[in-house]
């Protein structure tokens, strides 16, 4: 699909604008200058054409925000990879030296231009909006991106200006959301994927905010990454900005096939680690565990990484059937058996298992050892389903399913995997009456 890219200074109304075009709040929108870090994709379509929208952090020189050199490289990528550019300007604050510094650069670029004039919300400020022809950048559009006054004269020359593509069926493409504390490594590790500055990493905690979606189409494999914010505890969230992330972060778990958890070497399993591999499971996705920046433990010794999987294990259980891979980014060890794996836990999610092949391997099993009976109740399984559901769920019939206790079915998933691949993935047991 043809791209287009909005640009301009910071708190021009970018992200707003672009919520609207792709028609949901996407991406986080504050009065607070400077919220849009990364480059942020999305779809749109009008009359009939597709294209994807991305949004961009607000382009600044000397703004003192320290992320401003790593914003201004995200914005000219996303410049040089954009179809159409839509240049936002803000009417309230006139032509300042951030618009003609953008306008220098979209001058040069050679690409098509529309120059969009935002916050423009009564007939006074339309008079107001013609200081911008001084760009020389052809006709001005006037937009209210809070009400969507205007837009719609902004898409029908987008659509004009876009070259003729062939749109790609990307519904059935697997999604692979990196999740963890702040400062884990979760933006590095998909710029290791990519071979590209894709996100922007700094030492600071809390840098990503938005969940960035990238297409990943390498070595076989085909999905769409997820970049999140680091999800701290409820408690030490204070401002709403980070709450607005972590809740970005926490609905990509819930949009993910597979959830790949970081955690941070130095530091151990910590609580917080736990509660989000519990709210992975809690929501049926399958998962893979990368223990980063293991080139900074420095007490290695024969068995490190052994002890240390098996303390995981342990603290994960019942459910541990987990890969668990211990990375350094910095220095690319062992990154694509995170892909490979990711990979993997999205086949086994995926899995499905015939009737007659169900109950060929586990009516022994359960034969070799049945539910212990309860108050002289005898506990009979019958048959094994697999059920239609978009993760691993087995319904068992039998003739007392309200005296199956937790134990007996640990042991029925146990012997699933046994006899089946569904590393990674959690697998849920249902006992009905026959």
């Amino acid at each position: 699909m043809g791209i287009v890219a909005i640009v301009g200074r910071p708190n021009v109304g970018k992200s707003t604008l672009f919520n609207r075009l792709v028609g949901m709040h996407e991406a986080i929108v504050d009065e607070v200058a400077g919220v849009t870090r990364d480059r942020h994709y999305g779809k749109s379509d009008w009359n009939g054409k597709e294209f994807s929208v991305v949004d961009t952090g607000g382009f600044a020189i000397n703004s003192g925000d320290k992320f401003e050199e790593d914003i201004r490289k995200q914005v000219l990528v996303a410049i040089d990879e954009a179809d159409v550019i839509l240049f936002m300007v803000d009417v309230t604050g006139g032509i300042t030296d951030y618009d003609e510094a953008i306008a220098q650069v979209l001058r040069c670029s050679k690409k098509h231009v529309i120059l969009v004039a935002n916050k423009v919300d009564n007939n006074e400020r339309i008079y107001d909006s013609h200081v911008f022809h001084r760009f020389g950048l052809g006709n001005l559009y006037c937009v209210c991106s809070l009400s969507g006054s205007g837009t719609g004269e902004v898409l029908d020359e987008v659509v004009q200006r876009l070259p003729d593509t062939e749109e790609e069926d990307i519904a059935g493409i697997p999604r692979i959301a990196i999740v963890g504390k702040p400062n884990v490594g979760k933006s590095s590790i998909i710029n290791a994927f990519l071979g590209e500055e894709r996100s922007i990493v700094t030492p600071i905690a809390g840098t990503t905010r938005d969940s960035v979606y990238t297409r990943y189409n390498k070595f076989g494999h085909d999905f769409f990454l997820v970049d999140t914010a680091g999800m701290r505890k409820k408690g030490k969230v204070t401002e709403d900005l980070e709450f607005y992330s972590v809740m970005r972060a926490i609905r990509a778990i819930e949009h993910s096939d597979v959830c790949i958890l970081m955690m941070d070497a130095t530091l151990g399993v910590e609580a917080q680690d736990l509660s989000i591999f519990n709210l992975i499971v809690r929501n049926k996705k399958g998962c893979v565990i990368v223990v980063n920046k293991w080139d900074l433990v420095t007490d290695k010794e024969t068995n490190t990484m052994k002890e240390y999987k098996e303390a995981i294990q342990k603290r994960i259980a019942p459910f541990n059937d987990v890969p668990i891979i211990f990375t350094s980014v910095v220095e690319k060890q062992r990154i694509f058996d995170v892909i490979s794996w990711a990979a993997k836990a999205y086949e086994n999610k995926t899995r499905r298992i015939s009737t007659a092949k169900l109950n060929e391997a586990m009516l022994p099993a359960i034969d070799a050892y049945p539910p212990p009976a309860i108050k002289g109740k005898y506990v009979k399984i019958k048959y094994i389903t697999q059920l239609p559901t978009p993760f691993p769920a087995f319904a068992f019939f039998c003739n007392l399913p309200q005296y199956v206790r937790e134990p007996y079915k640990r042991y029925l998933e146990n012997k699933l995997r046994d006899n089946y691949e569904f590393t990674g993935v959690p697998i849920q047991i249902f006992m009905r009456q026959k």
